[in-house]
């Protein structure tokens, strides 16, 4: 018997999928804790579904991927992008035949990971399972990505328990449903730590800080599909006012996306107190959010992990799959209107007690131990005994 041999018979042989930055901030803690497991194979396989942001958090995690697809092309339709995810995941399922496979959130990764699995009859583990915004436009397509992969999944990770009773309401097994906690919040105080011990880490943003000292930072982050065009002229159309304010300065990190970066560039390249970052690496990254004072985002990430460093959260959609930080007040949701946006972060910058009611609410979304449950459950699984919910 060969030493691959005899792990699998142990302890089992798991996939992870991920492909995107976001996937791999979620998953590296998980992929840790699995590989904490004497025994258990653990097989990470990585799309490229985002590549220089994947590349830097997955160097920062040490993480090694076993495959690489490299799947993306420039211009690529979200149906191009699928088949080639669906068929490239499925041909290395089809060689390392998992016992299972773990996918995370809802990125086109997710989704065709846990496509390619249910077409090996393969089980499914859910990570960041049940959040909703009950509109599957509003985040496109992420909203039915999700819906998607927990239609397939046997194992579903839910965040809070807001999330798990959304996938009660659709009839999914109460017994399969494990409320977790997010493991957001395990990878932000890993990589805090780390950076408190290592500063050299977070050398890409620590000038950037510096040139701003003194002023209050407002961290700004945008992406979203469902902004492209007008929503995302009112937004920049809001912070270029905000720059103008004597005590404030705005950091932007660029997504690499080219129908943002190029209308970010041109709009607000030239304001002296803002400053447009390339994509930074995790630790910068959350290096930038503790020393900022509110965030406005499009993003779904930042409204779980903004609120573990007490920093009030702007969202800048119209809906969110994230209710849990509106209703415990960590969050708030301004839309792209521009004078909204403008109000809510005038607010907040102008009167300390609603600023302070923000930060100091109670983060809804975990403490920090997601991963070892997920593992506990997993692993579990495997030895054919069950984890009570």
């Amino acid at each position: 018997m060969t030493d691959m041999e005899r792990e699998e018979q142990a302890g089992g042989h798991v996939a992870v999928i991920l492909g995107t930055r976001p996937e791999a901030i979620k998953l590296f803690p998980v992929i840790a804790a699995l590989r904490e497991e004497a025994g258990l194979r653990v097989t990470v396989i990585a799309t490229g579904q985002h590549r220089e942001m994947l590349d830097q958090v997955l160097a920062m995690a040490d993480i090694v991927p076993d495959h690489d697809l490299a799947v993306m092309q420039p211009g690529q339709t979200l149906d191009a992008l699928t088949a080639r995810l669906v068929t490239g995941i499925g041909s290395v399922l089809d060689s390392e035949k998992p016992d299972r496979v773990v996918v995370q959130g809802d990125t086109a990764t997710a989704m065709c990971g846990a496509l390619a699995a249910y077409y090996r009859q393969i089980p499914v583990a859910h990570v960041e399972a049940g959040l909703r915004s009950y509109n599957i436009y509003h985040p496109w397509p992420e909203e039915v990505n999700r819906k998607m992969v927990g239609a397939i999944a046997d194992m579903h990770f839910a965040p809070t328990e807001t999330a798990a009773q959304a996938l009660r309401n659709e009839a999914v097994d109460p017994a399969s449903i494990y409320v977790t906690g997010n493991s957001v919040i395990d990878a932000l105080h890993l990589t805090h730590a780390r950076v408190a011990a290592e500063p050299d880490l977070v050398q890409a943003i620590q000038p950037v800080l510096d040139r701003h000292a003194g002023k209050r930072i407002i961290l700004i982050t945008t992406h979203r599909r469902e902004n492209f065009g007008a929503g995302l002229d009112h937004i920049l159309d809001a912070v270029t006012e905000l720059a103008q304010l004597p005590d404030v300065a705005c950091i932007l990190p660029m997504h690499l996306n080219p129908n943002v970066r190029p209308f970010v560039e041109e709009r607000l390249a030239s304001i002296e107190s803002v400053s447009l970052v390339e994509p930074l690496d995790y630790p910068s990254f959350t290096w930038l959010l503790w020393h900022s004072y509110l965030v406005l985002t499009d993003s779904g990430g930042l409204q779980e992990e903004a609120p573990a460093f007490g920093k009030p959260v702007l969202v800048m959609r119209e809906t969110t799959e994230r209710p849990e930080g509106i209703d415990a007040g960590t969050a708030r949701l301004v839309g792209t209107d521009r004078a909204k946006i403008l109000a809510e972060t005038h607010a907040l910058l102008k009167d300390e007690a609603a600023y302070l009611a923000v930060a100091r609410a109670s983060n809804p979304f975990g403490d920090g131990a997601a991963a070892g449950r997920i593992r506990t459950v997993i692993t579990a699984s495997l030895a054919g005994k069950s984890v009570a919910n």
